[in-house]
């Protein structure tokens, strides 16, 4: 068969059975052991190919498989071969440390047949201890693409002997402006290298680095960019614009929610998270937060708790959208809707998964209708409205706080905001809160108790005692004093 083309699709007879794909007996060992049966399209058109020693541009919605497509694959090809100190055989780059995280989890999955070393370089871990594993020898090393370039630049890194080089959801590489760190990469492993690309969506920038990374690949695309899949109900409920009514909103959808299990609630920034996680637990919700802002141990902690059931819901900024493999998640809520409408492909992918069946609720403030048109118009469809808007209770409204979640910055100040003592009340009025009839008598009563000035009298008194300048003048007596002159 001849070369394929960049860009175009490869017509591949698609395997049924992992035992068709060429993978070595320890591999299809370990995915009898996981009770695993047949591929998914992406590993089935995909795993052929890397085995043959080509590279790979795959195209696949979030949950279909992807890591899968190449962990088995390089298992059986590193089955032969011994790593050298601080010269990793192979590499993979994910966005996120929980993404590299998972990834190494699967090579334990799969690899548990081989002796494999591989190698975690991820933030928020001792420096040490990852160049003690390097010195050892690396088969696989997994990285973030800051950390990796960190061991790099104080040379205790080589990426010289790298045979393969996966890029791993390529297009929230992009997202997060790691593109120029991969560009430098690249150009520290070999030009023979074998490359691996994986991707959700194809914007025009991806292409480009597409077209730099990867020699005569084999195009793979088992569904169309930036679709959902067909298992997810898309539903969306309008709500007002203040986040206390955002709020009740969402613990009403969570409550009379139809086969609610366990959800995931979607937040635009990380502050976002924090106040709505603080929010949902004082109402009793037994919730977890996972945010750029918590160090690993956290973030990692969170996970676990919400993956075994011991917390119901996790409140999320989109560093959990992409890729995170949480099994058996019933609902998504877009507490925000995200800006970019390819976000919001990964978030609502979080459900639906394994083909299980899953709802994705979005919460739509009138300023988002421009950030649903987006959606709708890369969906290629309309999403309908979830029944009427719900309607926030007084006990809801009462000490709502101001948009945003943080503290009021006009505090302490009076209505001239330029904080003289005092100046409380502003706030207060500026919110319709009248002040008690107590509260506006107490100045006059202070003013007539406020205590009188002090008696001149005593002194004029000390004053007549002092003697007066007997010439008239205001000169000091030192200056009036004869002065002695010599002849």
């Amino acid at each position: 068969m001849s070369s394929p083309e960049l860009g175009t699709a490869v017509s591949t007879t698609t395997a049924t059975t992992f035992s068709e794909l060429g993978l070595s007996d320890k591999v299809l060992g370990a995915i009898e052991a996981t009770g695993y049966k047949n591929p998914t399209p992406i590993q089935a058109q995909a795993i052929p190919h890397v085995l043959a020693r080509r590279d790979v541009l795959g195209i696949a919605q979030t949950g279909t498989g992807k890591t899968a497509a190449f962990v088995l694959p390089m298992i059986t090809m590193l089955e032969k071969g011994r790593a050298r100190a601080r010269m990793p055989r192979t590499l993979i780059l994910e966005p996120t440390r929980e993404l590299a995280a998972q990834v190494y989890e699967s090579f334990e999955k799969y690899g548990k047949n081989t002796k494999l070393n591989v190698a975690l370089l991820i933030g928020g871990v001792s420096f040490g201890d990852q160049d003690t594993k390097l010195v050892r020898g690396v088969d696989v090393l997994i990285a973030t693409p800051g950390r990796l370039l960190d061991h790099s630049e104080r040379g205790r890194l080589l990426l010289s002997g790298c045979e393969l080089l996966i890029i791993d959801e390529a297009d929230r590489m992009l997202d997060m402006g790691f593109i120029p760190d991969i560009e430098r990469i690249g150009k520290l492993v070999p030009f023979t290298r074998q490359t691996l690309f994986f991707t959700a969506t194809m914007p025009p920038e991806i292409q480009r680095i597409a077209d730099n990374f990867l020699h005569n690949p084999v195009r793979v695309e088992v569904s169309k960019p930036a679709t959902a899949a067909t298992t997810i109900t898309q539903l969306q409920v309008a709500t007002g614009r203040e986040d206390y009514e955002k709020r009740a909103t969402l613990r009403h959808l969570i409550n009379t929610a139809e086969n609610f299990k366990n959800a995931i609630i979607f937040c635009n920034r990380k502050l976002e998270v924090a106040a709505l996680h603080k929010s949902l637990v004082k109402h009793g919700f037994n919730a977890v937060a996972l945010h750029g802002d918590l160090d690993q141990s956290a973030r990692m902690a969170a996970l676990d708790a919400f993956r075994k059931g011991d917390a119901k819901l996790l409140i999320a900024s989109d560093v959990a959208a992409r890729g995170l493999d949480i099994p058996a998640v019933s609902h998504v809520f877009n507490f925000d809707v995200p800006h970019h409408p390819d976000d919001y492909v990964h978030r609502i992918g979080r459900t639906g998964r394994a083909g299980l069946t899953g709802t994705a609720i979005s919460l739509v403030a009138p300023f988002d209708a421009k950030s649903v048109a987006a959606i709708e118009k890369l969906m290629g469809m309309t999403i309908p409205w979830m029944g009427e808007p719900v309607v926030v209770s007084d006990e809801d409204a009462k000490g709502r706080p101001r948009r945003g979640g943080g503290q009021d910055r006009s505090a302490g100040r009076g209505r001239g905001g330029r904080g003289r003592s005092g100046g409380g009340r502003g706030r207060q009025e500026g919110r319709g809160e009248r002040p008690e009839p107590q509260q506006r008598t107490e100045r006059p009563q202070r003013a007539e108790s406020a205590p009188k000035p002090p008696d001149p009298q005593p002194y004029r008194e000390r004053a007549s005692r002092e003697p007066a300048d007997t010439d008239g003048s205001h000169l000091p007596a030192f200056l009036l004093r004869p002065v002695n002159i010599k002849a």
